[in-house]
């Protein structure tokens, strides 16, 4: 199983589109997580047209669309891992709040993989048996405007590893 894994897009909010170069690097994906940030909903229509699309709702995400594919979260099971999708994680560190076992301990339980977004920064890391995965963003990496970057996940044989892809 291969998803495509995106985040902070923030469209028109900061850019007008996607980079035209997502189509080929989420060419045969399964599925598509797009860790929040969206902005404008209809950008996962655009996603939509690659592969079904599975989203968290962002800080900067309006509250008041509704659209089915989007929650605060999702807790999925896929090729018998379970993954949860969110935007921000639990601290306001962004990136080492699974660095502090204790606090952090039952946001992960009964999980596999986080995907998580907000930060900007990809970044792929273990937290004890846990694949962590930030996508970066793919449209404002470090929060500059140009085309930033995305990732693959497979999952074979009930085990993940993950890639991040630069769309330049």
């Amino acid at each position: 199983m291969r998803i495509g894994l995106i985040s902070d897009t923030h469209i028109p909010q900061q850019v007008a589109s996607l980079p035209s170069r997502l189509a080929d690097v989420f060419a045969g994906v399964d599925l598509i997580l797009h860790a929040g940030d969206i902005c404008a909903f209809s950008v996962l229509d655009e996603l939509e047209a690659i592969a079904p699309v599975l989203a968290a709702r962002g800080d900067d995400d309006p509250v008041t669309v509704y659209d089915a594919r989007v929650k605060e979260s999702h807790r999925i099971t896929l090729g018998g891992l379970r993954l949860w999708l969110t935007h921000v994680p639990p601290s306001p560190s962004r990136y080492d709040w699974y660095k502090n076992d204790s606090p952090y301990e039952p946001y992960v339980a009964d999980t596999d993989i986080v995907v998580f977004g907000h930060n900007h920064i990809p970044r792929i890391d273990y937290y004890k048996s846990i694949l962590l995965v930030s996508p970066g963003s793919a449209t404002l990496p470090n929060y500059a405007q140009r085309p930033g970057t995305v990732a693959i996940l497979t999952i074979v044989d009930g085990k993940a590893e993950a890639i991040i892809h630069q769309l330049e």
